[in-house]
């Protein structure tokens, strides 16, 4: 199954593309699922004669926040009684800041286990969108660190450790709890990196598009995503008698030609219809070109045997629009701290470099190569 995940500059108009790709790919035949938040026209389109199989899925960030407290403080309940705590009811409770994230990746995890062929996801404005899609992986990290997998193995021996230490052990629930966490994050984390999910960018031509586009194609090489397409949304028709009309869409006109210049191929273009889409009709007017049977491969990082008189490796890693005073690299352990302009990300190392030493690292058409030479005493050279 296919899944494209829609994002863009707030206010380009991502929701209307998203469900606007989401029609237009049911009435090709195809059984989608749209998931948003905020569609509004497809609602009622689900089943009814000429709009094909599509459904809709809307997160429910408060109801979602309440059945995860709850489920909490029930598994927590013997801990709880021991303190005189006094359980929370379902009405009294409010959605906190911070829970929507939660909400969607769940809605992502659910739209994936479906029957459907498609599922089209409108994702927050990008910046938000962004940390979203990276937040499984480093939830998983953390755990990692705080909760080692290794420890639990001794959860047997955790009540004789307490009185011989006299200090209390971590309890059985949370043990527990942080292996439901860790299945559910690594659930959703496969889905973000399946070579079938994509990222499809709205963007409405302007002074900020081209910047966006470049900090999308940057961000989402850091944590390889494929992006599919990008919308070049509203665009205002050429040719008006009005002089100020006319301006501004020559003005819209010289921002679409650098989109073109960053897009390339990818770039897809709809018009302004004059006034706020209304209905399915008006969405089958904004649907992008549809998909391809198959999504476009996720670029390798290959490792590089040069075989010189050092040995050296080289990892490549693709970071398209990457600049190199925006890039810094520091190795820790077997991974990697890599910061490229607003991102970071840790990278574990393939097999192959963990015994190596890095050795210098450079940008050359938008591919990182960091050199490892390898340890002798770890790893004797052959001939």
């Amino acid at each position: 199954m296919r899944i494209i995940l829609v994002t863009g500059l707030g206010g380009a108009g991502r929701t209307t593309v998203a469900a606007a790709t989401a029609l237009a790919e049911a009435r090709a035949g195809r059984r989608v699922l749209l998931v948003s938040e905020d569609a509004e026209g497809v609602e009622d389109t689900g089943g009814s004669a000429g709009h094909g199989d599509l459904r809709m899925l809307r997160p429910e960030p408060a109801a979602d926040f309440r059945r995860e407290f709850l489920a909490l403080q029930a598994r927590s309940g013997t801990a709880l009684d021991l303190l005189g705590a006094a359980p929370f009811e379902d009405a009294e409770l409010t959605e906190l800041p911070g829970s929507r994230p939660f909400a969607l990746l769940r809605a992502l995890r659910e739209a994936a286990g479906g029957d459907h062929e498609l599922a089209v996801v409108d994702l927050p404005p990008l910046p938000e969108a962004l940390a979203l899609l990276a937040l499984p992986e480093q939830l998983r990290r953390y755990l990692h660190r705080l909760l080692p997998p290794e420890r639990q193995a001794a959860r047997a021996l955790r009540p004789m450790l307490a009185q011989l230490a006299g200090v209390p052990m971590p309890a059985q629930w949370l043990y527990g709890t942080t292996a439901r966490w860790e299945a559910e994050l690594a659930a959703v984390q496969a889905v973000v990196e399946d070579p079938a999910t994509t990222v499809r960018l709205v963007l409405e031509p302007g002074p900020a598009a081209t910047r966006a586009l470049r900090t999308a194609r940057l961000g989402l090489a850091l944590h390889r995503l494929s992006l599919d397409a990008v919308v070049a949304n509203r665009l205002l028709p050429a040719g008006s008698e009005d002089p100020w009309l006319a301006g501004l869409t020559a003005e819209q006109h010289r921002h679409l030609a650098e989109l073109r210049a960053g897009a390339g191929d990818a770039l897809h273009e709809l018009p302004h219809l004059g006034r706020a889409p209304r209905g399915a009709d008006d969405l089958a007017l904004l649907a992008p070109a549809r998909t391809g049977a198959a999504p476009a491969p996720v670029p390798e990082w290959p490792v590089e045997d040069r075989r010189d008189e050092d040995g050296v490796l080289v990892w490549h890693v693709p970071l398209p629009g990457a600049a190199k005073e925006e890039l810094s690299l520091v190795r820790r352990g077997d991974e990697l701290l890599l910061a490229a302009g607003p991102f970071r990300r840790n990278l574990p190392l393939p097999g192959a470099l963990r015994r190596c030493t890095v050795t210098g690292a450079g940008l050359v058409d938008g591919d990182l190569r960091v050199r490892f030479t390898p340890d002798p005493g770890l790893w004797p050279r052959t001939s």
